[in-house]
């Protein structure tokens, strides 16, 4: 076996059957080791945006997603796609080619040091070489995937990638750990959680993407239930409880986020479980009791807690839910009537006979089977949809939130379909953030995926235009030219269409259509319900 025989066996013995990337020189005998494995390459137009998708991967799939660039460049443009999976907290190996070692360390020409460069944005960076491949494998699975995941690099120089491997042993690590909880506690205060939820008469539950990774949805609705009390989402959580459910309470530093942030500020004890603070967009103001629970501690210290519980989530929420003394803590009237004030809020700044921000997402929904997966891009049409996507299941909203990097939606959309053939795909994305992966729609085509990719068209960068405005600024660098969204699909070898009416996208929605290519819908909407939601 030669050195990218053993990757690719150790990609595979862990459940990983794709690589997303864009290939150089030093990448020819891992492409070639990866096809005769069976393993499925999709070609980028970017090592960028390839990136993306493999985070997605491993948004989707729990496993690290696996992507590969070349020397120099490549390596440089595959900087934030690793950067976004390190903020994401989503395991990701990361490889790239290198220039022969014998010329590495004097050589000028496309030669960047990876280490160096990846290493702020890494849980661990190093070279691979023949004699440590097996080894450098399974300590790169077991880093990406213990807590809290995160991206690995791997450089794999020109002559090391064909080379015969004297360490080729295949044989995977533990992929997941279970941990004894542990309890720590503030000087001076009441460690045990069940006599703090004993005094307590609003406890509130908050949840982060952690939770998510823990698997621990059942074991949170049961102890939400148990207590009888509402639960607050991250957004990266939404779908980690039915948004349907009647003790759902919203989600986080989304739309209406002030709405949001005053019903937490209603509880008397909060629960934070999973919440990891690089989804705050707002800073943390609340002088609430606090509960740390996750996998981690909270070494943060974002969010002030004077009582620790780390270890397993799953296992912790069910310990507590079977020693807690059932009951009502809220009333459902009271929680639905929060959910009515925030749907109101949702709605607020709409402009009658213009097609709205939430508008596009109200149709969608409506229009969209109940397991749809979506993806969602950066901007201000992310918080419309962070808020007013009702979501069902985890894992079925995937968005950005930690990095937070515009382009992301489009090349998530595709590992989602490649992923999930039966699920719908919807993409939503805005005129800038497509403008930034727009090629992706040609390999979204050429790989025939059945994706819906809904664009907001505003000409603007709204994010930055609403601050410039609340300054008494004039719209400057902020401002781009109108695209024709559909005429940019078909001559990316998708279907496109251009709306600028709710009825509009309602009868597009409704048209047959064909199921192998993307349909690209232009949605010109009016802006002025952001500057009312934000």
């Amino acid at each position: 076996m030669n050195t990218s025989d053993v990757i690719i066996g150790h990609l595979q013995a862990a459940g990983i059957g794709h690589v997303f990337g864009y290939p150089g020189d030093p990448s020819v005998e891992f492409l070639e080791s990866a096809r005769r494995a069976g393993m499925q390459f999709v070609l980028g137009t970017r090592e960028g945006t390839a990136g993306l998708m493999a985070q997605a991967y491993g948004q989707l799939s729990g496993r690290p997603g696996v992507c590969l660039s070349t020397l120099g460049p490549g390596s440089t443009n595959l900087v934030n796609a690793v950067a976004n999976a390190w903020l994401d907290r989503v395991p990701m190996i990361a490889i790239s080619g290198q220039i022969e070692t014998k010329r590495e360390p004097t050589f000028t020409h496309q030669v960047i040091d990876h280490q160096q460069l990846f290493k702020p944005i890494c849980k661990w960076a190093t070279a691979v070489q023949p004699h440590t491949v097996a080894t450098i494998m399974r300590k790169a699975l077991r880093v990406a995937v213990a807590e809290r995941p995160g991206p690995v690099h791997l450089t794999t120089a020109a002559d090391v990638v064909g080379a015969e491997a004297s360490d080729a042993a295949i044989a995977l690590p533990p992929m997941a750990a279970q941990r004894t909880p542990q309890v720590f506690a503030a000087q001076g205060v009441q460690a045990d959680p069940l006599r703090r939820l004993e005094a307590a008469r609003r406890p509130m539950l908050l949840v982060g993407h952690s939770a998510v990774w823990a698997d621990a949805g059942a074991a949170l609705q049961r102890l939400a239930e148990t207590l009888g009390c509402p639960v607050v989402v991250s957004p990266m959580a939404k779908g980690i409880l039915d948004e349907a459910h009647a003790l759902y309470a919203g989600t986080l530093d989304m739309a209406c986020n002030a709405c949001v942030w005053d019903f937490l500020r209603g509880a008397d004890l909060l629960l934070a479980i999973g919440f990891d603070a690089v989804e705050l967009i707002k800073p943390w103001a609340l002088t609430v009791p606090t509960i740390h629970i996750d996998s981690v501690p909270n070494t943060d210290q974002v969010v002030p807690a004077e009582v620790e519980i780390v270890g397993d989530i799953g296992a912790i929420l069910d310990a507590i839910a079977d020693s807690a003394a059932p009951g009502e803590r809220w009333s459902r009237a009271e929680i639905a009537e929060h959910r009515q004030r925030l749907q109101a809020l949702y709605g607020a700044g709409r402009v009658a006979g213009r097609l709205n921000p939430s508008d596009v997402v109200d149709v969608l929904r409506a229009a969209m089977p109940v397991d749809t997966i979506v993806s969602t891009d950066v901007g201000s049409h992310k918080l419309l949809v962070g808020q007013g996507w009702t979501t069902h299941r985890a894992r079925s909203l995937l968005m950005t939130n930690g990095l937070s990097s515009m382009g992301y939606s489009l090349p998530a959309a595709i590992t989602a379909k490649l992923l999930h053939p039966h699920r719908p795909v919807l993409c939503f994305t805005g005129d800038g953030g497509l403008a930034m992966v727009q090629g992706e729609l040609r390999v979204a085509a050429t790989l025939k995926l059945d994706l819906i990719v809904v664009v907001f068209c505003d000409q603007s960068l709204n994010r930055i235009e609403l601050k410039q405005h609340a300054r008494h600024y004039p719209s400057w660098g902020t401002r781009i030219e109108a695209t024709d969204v559909a005429l940019l699909a078909r001559a990316m070898g998708c279907d496109g269409l251009n709306v600028d009416s709710a009825r509009g996208l309602e009868a597009a929605l409704a048209a047959p259509r064909s199921h192998d290519r993307p349909l690209v819908i232009g949605a010109s909407i009016d802006p002025s319900q952001y500057a009312a939601q934000f």
